[in-house]
């Protein structure tokens, strides 16, 4: 049996499992459903509150969380960041942000890459494949760097495209990581001294600049893409 192969059907097997549990077992249900009910609201402080009632728990389920929300959830990471700034301080804030998001992107990237490349070509050209290997060759570890910059934003999508491409698990982590550090320790240590408007004004402006982020991201694809074809007919 080839490695691919048996990656494949042991990823699918956990994924059962975790599924099985998750309907048929309430009380799993029900801390999934709350934990995803309360990333969707988008409130820093809901956030904080919904982590700090696990008491001890509280550091593992911030670190669940972060994971759940690459894996699962559209939130940006930015929201669970704030909020462990507000409940331990800037430093353990960041270390536990960090450290999770890290996770979180590298179980990302090899859902996709077990059980994404082979799928997408056999049901799709491969030429679709070859499109974004040649994004990320071009862009690659520089566009998940920027990315990673922005922790507010949800990466999910990167990492997972990622995975459906050629780029390297650690020229993928090592961008990850070394894009993520900097914007995570800054926005655990100002967001972490705001509160009520003023948080509020944060957030908003990060989420704008957000759009304006993935607005140039978009129209260089397109512009690219546009030059691609005007080559080609001449």
């Amino acid at each position: 049996m080839k490695k691919s192969t048996k990656n494949r059907i042991i990823l699918i097997s956990v994924v059962a499992i975790i599924l099985l549990i998750y309907f048929f077992v309430p009380s799993v249900n029900k801390a999934i459903s709350t934990a995803v009910k309360t990333l969707m609201n988008a409130d820093i402080e809901g956030v904080a509150t919904y982590i700090r009632n696990f008491g001890g728990w509280a550091y593992a389920v911030s670190f669940l969380l972060m994971i759940l929300q690459s894996i699962i959830s559209p939130i940006p990471a930015f929201f669970i960041t704030l909020a462990n700034s507000l409940i331990w301080g800037w430093v353990i804030g960041s270390i536990l942000s960090w450290s999770s998001a890290m996770v979180g992107a590298a179980v990302c990237f090899y859902i996709a890459r077990i059980l994404g490349r082979d799928i997408v070509i056999k049901l799709n050209s491969i030429s679709a494949i070859e499109t974004a290997e040649r994004f990320f060759k071009k862009y690659g570890s520089r566009a998940i760097l920027v990315a990673r910059l922005l922790p507010f934003m949800s990466f999910d999508l990167v990492s997972y495209f990622a995975g459906l491409t050629s780029i390297g698990f650690w020229e993928f982590f090592i961008a990850t990581g070394i894009g993520q550090l900097p914007a995570t320790i800054v926005y655990s240590y100002v967001g972490g001294k705001l509160s009520g408007g003023a948080q509020k004004l944060m957030t908003g402006l990060l989420l704008l600049f957000a759009l304006f982020f993935i607005g140039g991201i978009v129209k260089k694809i397109y512009n690219d893409r546009q030059k691609s074809e005007e080559d080609k007919i001449q």
